[in-house]
């Protein structure tokens, strides 16, 4: 289900072409972007929405979603990825 969830929301060059509206859907999504940070490093802010912005012309909105739903956590503007899928 995630493949065909990424599918209808990411264009042929990778980029979102919309933020899912429902909260499962978006959950993938996140989960799909929070690969794109390396466990165990920290971010400043300006990076993560560097990251982002390859993504979606709205950054903050992801990164916030990436924190509010445990993807990411934020301390004194500094940014780690507490969440998500892992490949082992």
């Amino acid at each position: 289900m995630d493949e065909g969830v990424l599918r209808n929301f990411l264009g042929e060059d990778g980029r979102l072409t919309t933020i899912p509206a429902k909260h499962a859907k978006l959950l993938v999504v996140l989960d799909h972007l929070a690969q794109e940070f390396e466990p165990g490093r920290t971010y400043p802010e300006a990076e993560v929405n560097e990251v982002l912005a390859r993504f979606h012309p709205d950054y903050a909105a992801l990164r916030r979603y990436l924190v509010e739903n445990d993807f990411m956590t934020r301390e004194h503007n500094v940014y780690w990825r507490s969440g998500g899928t892992v490949d082992l």
